[in-house]
């Protein structure tokens, strides 16, 4: 009798231990709705086999086309893995170590402290702790449209002003993973794209895909990225900035990433292929970075830390090896459960992360033997709440700027006009065009905006592409200087109008 109930019991956990495909279907399809995404693709990987991959939505609002498990996204910062791996393959042929000071690679690099440029690590490329504050800088990249190069992200480097010392905080970063991509090309000799494509991505299998939407062969099954805008669902121009590559490029669908997991959980071996060692696996996998951590439901993780060019933590006594990634009308998630031989892919073409969320956090709970948990609901119910909070403090700004245009409550904007200058990002222009204050970016064209006055000497500006979301206040010296900054709590961290500092150059 014993051995009878505990064989049930087992058979049990087992049933439970995965998500049918009606199932997972089933959450895929509230998400859609919950999230208001159009396509959505799914890959689960279980003990080295690909035991789910399959499409749901569109891949277009336009063209109405049907996701499948081929259909390709944009994974943007899962893309950083792949350059760990590259720099990993480096490390295992003697041509690198991950300690090597950067200079040695890159003689020009320069931070803004000379200790640090003299001290920085291929390691310190990867692990957000450099003393730069979140997303600094990466204005040179974001949004799609401007003209830096690698080499203008390298020189610039400079005159970003740490907020923390050197190796003591962990804040995210793109341009170090731009750095790091051209370490590989400098050592190896082939640029990012080029070795990525034929070191790690040919050899898995990963056919349809490529390091950059450029590189694509056939963009016949590829989605288009949607933003709300005025609550309506449109279709957006694709983010193609090549200079982001290394930090954000890959183009890839859930079939061809279910082979870089399965390579991943394997410790760097496909199909009998060694593309990296696993020595060089474990340290990718070893946490460098201290991540703020505060344990919450349903997983009450104990630590949140971040290796080489992924996120670990714990979740239910186990590890959990992850990543995000998001551009303009995108979000992806890759996650693994290195002990449950479990890897999970979400892939979207909207930018509602939550959508992702729920659905890897329904499928893992499936596989840790966690009760049933309504996480579509829970986190639509949440994200509406972020919503609310922010829309009150635009609406705010909105409303008083309103106001001020009914009063005829507009200050002389002849002091303001004019062009000004900051070091890393170039020259913004002031000017008047048929009686509205206008400002516009000469390397970010598509940073330009009518300005309004809001109170004082604070303005804030509207930029002619409602997509963004990244509206800025601005705030004038009343003389020759100005800074910036997001207006709603809510935009994107890469609009890091807070890092600008502009002084009048004519």
């Amino acid at each position: 009798m014993k051995y009878i109930y505990l064989l049930a019991a087992f058979v049990a956990f087992s049933a439970q231990a995965q998500l049918s495909e009606s199932k997972i279907d089933e959450v895929v399809e509230k998400s859609l709705k919950a999230f208001d995404v159009p396509g959505i693709a799914v890959a689960i990987v279980k003990d080295g086999k690909v035991v789910h991959a399959k499409g749901y939505g569109v891949k277009s609002i336009k063209t109405k086309q049907k996701v499948d498990a081929n259909t390709l996204f944009g994974i943007a910062s899962n893309s950083k893995a792949f350059t760990s791996a590259a720099l990993a393959i480096l490390v295992d042929e003697g041509k690198i170590s991950w300690d090597d000071k950067v200079v040695k690679h890159i003689p020009e690099f320069k931070m803004y402290n000379d200790y640090v440029t003299n001290e920085f690590t291929i390691r310190d490329l990867l692990t957000h702790r450099s003393g730069l504050g979140l997303g600094a800088g990466d204005l040179m990249v974001w949004p799609d449209g401007n003209n830096f190069q690698v080499q203008d992200i390298v020189n610039n480097l400079q005159f970003l002003k740490p907020t923390s010392a050197f190796r003591t905080k962990y804040d995210y970063d793109n341009l170090l993973y731009i750095v790091a991509g051209e370490v590989v090309h400098r050592v190896s000799g082939k640029t990012w794209n080029e070795f990525v494509e034929e070191r790690i991505m040919q050899p898995i299998g990963m056919k349809n895909s490529a390091s950059s939407f450029y590189r694509l062969k056939d963009t016949t099954n590829v989605i288009d990225p949607h933003v709300p805008i005025d609550g309506k669902l449109k279709i957006i121009s694709r983010y193609k900035l090549h200079t982001f590559d290394a930090a954000a490029g890959l183009y890839a669908s859930v079939n061809d990433l279910s082979n870089w997991l399965i390579l991943q959980m394997n410790k760097g071996k496909f199909e009998g292929k060694q593309i990296f060692s696993e020595k060089v696996a474990n340290e990718m996998w070893t946490p460098q970075t201290i991540q703020p951590n505060k344990p919450v439901a349903p997983y009450f993780s104990n630590f949140k830390t971040y290796g080489l060019g992924w996120v670990l933590n714990d979740v239910k006594g186990k590890l959990q090896v992850s990543h995000t990634g998001g551009l303009e009308g995108i979000v992806t998630q890759t996650l693994m459960i290195p002990d449950l031989k479990l890897g999970i892919i979400v892939l979207t073409n909207q930018q509602a992360g939550s959508a992702f969320t729920a659905i890897s956090n329904t499928i893992k709970d499936s596989y840790l033997g966690m009760p049933e948990f309504d996480h579509v609901t829970d986190l639509a119910n949440k994200m509406r709440q972020r919503e609310s909070d922010a829309d009150k403090v635009t609406d705010e700004v909105w409303a008083t700027v309103n106001q001020n245009v009914k009063d005829k409550k507009t200050p002389d904007w002849k002091p303001l006009l004019g062009t000004f200058k900051d070091n890393w990002f170039g020259d913004v222009v002031f000017s008047v065009k048929k009686g509205k204050l206008y400002m516009a970016s000469k390397r970010s064209p598509q940073l330009t905006g009518e300005v309004f006055f809001y109170k004082d000497k604070n303005y804030v500006v509207k930029w002619d592409n409602r997509y963004f979301h990244a509206d800025a206040h601005i705030f004038w010296d009343g003389n020759d200087h100005f800074t910036m900054k997001p207006i709603s709590p809510l935009t994107d961290f890469s609009y890091d109008f807070q890092d600008l500092d502009f002084v009048r150059v004519k």
